[in-house]
Order: C-alpha cells, then sequence, then structure tokens
C-alpha cells in the first residue's frame, strides 16, 4: 500500500503544480517577454532560475511538514481547503481577466542577469508562496518517507523547468508568439476551468476527511 500511495501523492503533486505553473502570471511573462525580445538564450537562463526558485520553496515547504501535521494533524485538512479555495480565487481571476496582462518592454540583460531575474521573481513571488505554503504542502500524508519529499522536489523544478524552458523556445517563433497573444483569453479560460475542477476535487476530499 505504502508505494502506490507514494505514486499516488506524486502524481497529484505533479498535476497540481503542473496547473499553476502553466497559469499566466510573473514568471511567463518574464520569459515569454526575453524569448519574443530575440533572446531566447537568456530566456533559457530566466528558465532555469524559475525553477530553481520553485524548487527552493518546494525544499521550504516540506522540510518541517511532517513534525507540523504530526503535531497539529488538522492543519493538514485545514491548509487543504486553504488551498481549495485559493484555487477557485484563482480560476475566477483568470476567467474574468482573460489573461490580460500588462505588456512591458524585455530588459537588456546578461545571461546572468537573466537567471537571477528569473530566480527572485519567483522566488519573491507572492502566488508561489500560497502555492507551497498551502495546495502543495497539504498534499503529504501525516508522516512522508524521505523519498517522496524528495521525489516531490525533483518534480517541481522538472515541472518548472520542462514548462519554462518550452515557452522560452516557442516564443522565439514568430507564428507561434503570435498565435497565442491571439488566442490569450481562450488559453486563460481554459487555466480557469483546469484550476476551478482541481480546487473543488480538493474541497471534496477535504470535507470528507474531516466528517470521518
Amino acid at each position: 500500500n505504502v508505494r502506490p500511495m507514494m505514486l499516488s501523492t506524486l502524481f497529484t503533486i505533479w498535476l497540481l503544480h503542473l496547473a499553476a505553473t502553466i497559469t499566466p502570471g510573473a514568471n511567463t511573462l518574464l520569459v515569454m517577454q526575453l524569448a519574443a525580445s530575440g533572446r531566447s538564450p537568456n530566456a533559457m537562463f530566466a528558465s532555469l532560475g524559475v525553477a530553481i526558485g520553485s524548487a527552493l520553496w518546494a525544499f521550504l515547504a516540506v522540510f518541517g511538514v511532517s513534525i507540523v501535521f504530526t503535531t497539529f494533524p488538522v492543519l493538514r485538512i485545514a491548509l487543504q481547503i486553504v488551498g481549495g479555495l485559493y484555487l477557485l480565487y484563482l480560476a475566477s481571476r483568470l476567467w474574468v481577466s482573460g489573461g490580460a496582462d500588462s505588456n512591458t518592454e524585455a530588459k537588456t540583460v546578461s545571461a546572468l542577469g537573466a537567471f537571477r531575474l528569473g530566480l527572485l521573481t519567483n522566488f519573491t513571488n507572492p502566488k508561489a508562496a500560497l502555492f507551497f505554503g498551502s495546495i502543495f504542502s497539504a498534499c503529504f500524508p501525516a508522516n512522508p518517507s524521505a523519498p517522496l519529499l524528495i521525489g516531490a522536489v525533483a518534480i517541481v523544478f522538472l515541472n518548472a523547468w520542462g514548462w519554462y524552458s518550452l515557452l522560452a523556445y516557442l516564443f522565439s517563433l514568430r507564428a507561434v508568439r503570435s498565435t497565442y497573444l491571439q488566442n490569450i483569453g481562450v488559453a486563460a479560460r481554459f487555466a480557469g476551468v483546469l484550476l476551478g475542477s482541481l480546487g473543488l476535487r480538493i474541497l471534496q476530499v477535504s470535507f470528507r476527511e474531516s466528517r470521518s
């Protein structure tokens, strides 16, 4: 039972973090602007910085999760409820705004500067703090094993690095960039539906656990 439970937890973490990662935000805007301005290599370095920032958030989130959940077992359910509500909030914002973001010019930066910018953009992002402090942390069982915690951090890093590297490549292509900008409203609403569905699922599981 331990192995299937661990795989199920890792799959849930992968799905939730992927949904949060592909949601348009500051990280997406940064990578997109660097790639769209003809600096695709710098966009790749920024992607690596964002990925390491995500891994650091994940590490901080799992560092004391076992002790906290053992001492306060009701906290896990509370975090799940907060996380579910936060997903619904993000979903509503995406649906209403249609992904509209301010379009500022990408600054000329070096490769190291792009990496540092990606790291700081993610690590100082309040959305990342909310995600890893609530949704991510609440995914773990009461006594998570070391392989589970390590696997979760690795998944977060690979998710972020893979997605933002893909964005850096795609937005260096003029046709892809143009098509995305023309359909950004549809993409944002699709992400909103996905996040809303996940939020409702988390709330359903949380209320079921609270009754038992």
